[in-house]
């Protein structure tokens, strides 16, 4: 059958949306995600704003203070923080390389026959040198992506401020778009801010504190190359299944074998107490209970994600696999269709 002039015309214009879109995200592709942390950090903060706003009753003035507070309470801090991090990261070079094994084993299990202490000693030391290796290769990459760094923060703020400043508009537009009927289409805003605040307060903000946290044990105790070690601790704390103990346990069994029993013995109380708890105290109040996600699928998005996405995937892998179940429980449900008729 032939296609008349206005079939034509239609298919047309889909096809050129199709390139305009493939050549659009080709485009955006080198800075798509900082284009996406902007908005996650634009909806973690919108809070903020919101409060902002309801004073000052400018949303462009309001969006340029928050923004301004996050990048002094954010960026400048890194600024003076990541040449000490680079520092410590060498010294952690220097200390993996030439750390002395047997000697710590032996202090480990003292009663132990000679044969199981050697291959101990020598399981220890490959696992040291694997990370001293990959500590390494990071800084390496991290100096040489230095400049390419910097130009994505600032696509990152650029994006952050016409997010909050432009967020209704924008809510109407991306609604306006969206093939699904409006009363599903408010059930599924509802659900994905539920599971999006579980995942970004519940795993990343909680994991940052924690790992705040063990950083101030871990400098009031005298523990080496502290910075360096909370910055483990935090992301060490965003994993399900994992936490800061991560850090904090290495650490107490350093101060034993150092000899200072009784700061390994306080550090112990205060990361079971204290640090660990965190999660405990913190979790029922920021965390809805309706939008909770099991820590399995938190999990394997968290490990997906970092390797498909680099750091931001830690939030994203986990989205990403939420919203997928969204869409296969309605589908189960037979529900699916009915999403999407006007």
């Amino acid at each position: 059958m032939p296609l008349d002039a206005k079939s034509i015309n239609r298919i047309s214009a889909i096809v050129l949306i199709l390139i305009l879109i493939a050549l659009t995200f080709i485009l955006i592709k080198p800075i798509i995600i900082s284009i996406i942390a902007g908005l996650i950090l634009a909806f973690i903060v919108n809070p903020v704003y919101l409060k902002v706003n309801s004073f000052v009753k400018r949303p462009t003035l309001s969006a340029l203070i928050v923004s301004v507070m996050v990048v002094v309470i954010i960026f400048i801090p890194l600024w003076f923080l990541v040449p000490l991090m680079i520092r410590q990261v060498f010294e952690m070079f220097a200390f993996l390389r030439g750390a002395d094994v047997r000697s710590f084993v032996e202090i480990l299990f003292p009663t132990f026959s000679d044969e199981f202490t050697r291959q101990i000693t020598g399981v220890v030391s490959n696992f040291l040198n694997e990370i001293s290796v990959s500590i390494l290769n990071w800084l390496s990459d991290f100096l040489l992506n230095l400049p390419d760094l910097l130009l994505q923060g600032a696509v990152l703020i650029f994006v952050f401020f016409f997010a909050l400043r432009d967020q209704e508009k924008l809510k109407s537009y991306v609604s306006d778009l969206s093939p699904l009927n409006k009363e599903q289409e408010k059930i599924l805003i509802r659900e994905f801010k539920g599971i999006t605040s579980s995942i970004v307060y519940g795993y990343f903000i909680i994991g940052v504190v924690q790992g705040i946290a063990t950083g101030i044990g871990l400098f009031a105790f005298g523990v080496p190359r502290a910075l360096l070690l909370t910055i483990i601790a935090i992301f060490a704390s965003m994993f399900p299944l994992f936490g800061p103990w991560v850090v904090w346990l290495p650490a107490v069994v350093y101060l034993f074998a150092q000899g200072n029993t009784f700061a390994a013995v306080a550090f112990m109380i205060y990361g079971v107490l204290v640090v660990s708890s965190l999660d405990n105290i913190l979790r029922p109040y920021i965390v809805s209970r309706k939008s909770s996600i099991s820590p399995v699928i938190a999990l394997i998005g968290m490990i997906g994600g970092l390797f498909v996405f680099g750091l931001l995937g830690l939030i994203l892998g986990p989205l990403i696999l939420a919203y997928l179940i969204i869409f296969l429980t309605a589908y189960k449900n037979k529900q699916l269709s009915s999403m999407f008729s006007k």
